[in-house]
């Protein structure tokens, strides 16, 4: 075996170790690479990117791309799961970019609707729901002045 590949060997079994330890998580390669490099682990970017994808074409790791603005972000999904794990739908706070995965039946009853009513297949894997998360629509409400009304 050539030291190429096993290079290419060590970086895709250290990325799917960590993987496994952030599972049913959202993670973009920056923070990949951040956590290796806390760990004084050494691993490029592009290493990263390249084992991401291939990964990803494996069926081992979802890619989510939920807009121009933000980086690809992925979530492993490991062998077992892929075929088996319900659909996913996802929410971003408008203010603060975090993430939300979910799994919800109502969700679930709307994409059928749309299947069955309108003949139209959604994507939950590029459907995203935009508004605020708790926290940040908590810190809205304590910013926002009281109307008279509330006083």
């Amino acid at each position: 075996m050539n030291i190429k590949s096993q290079y290419k060997t060590r970086h895709r079994s250290d990325l799917i170790a960590y993987l496994e330890t952030v599972p049913g998580q959202h993670v973009t390669v920056s923070d990949i690479c951040a956590s290796f490099k806390e760990k004084g682990q050494v691993i490029g970017t592009a290493t990263v990117y390249r084992q991401m994808e291939r990964l990803v074409s494996e069926g081992l790791v979802n890619k989510y791309i939920i807009d121009a603005n933000s980086p690809a972000c992925f979530e492993y999904i490991g062998d077992s799961r892929h075929c088996c794990e319900p659909v996913c739908f996802h929410c971003k706070c408008e203010k603060c970019g975090v993430l939300i995965h979910m799994h919800c039946d109502e969700l679930e009853g709307l994409a059928g609707h749309l299947r069955e009513h309108h003949n139209f297949r959604l994507d939950p894997k590029r459907t995203v729901f935009y508004g605020l998360c708790a926290s940040c629509a908590a810190q809205e409400a304590e910013d926002r002045p009281a109307l008279p009304s509330e006083r």
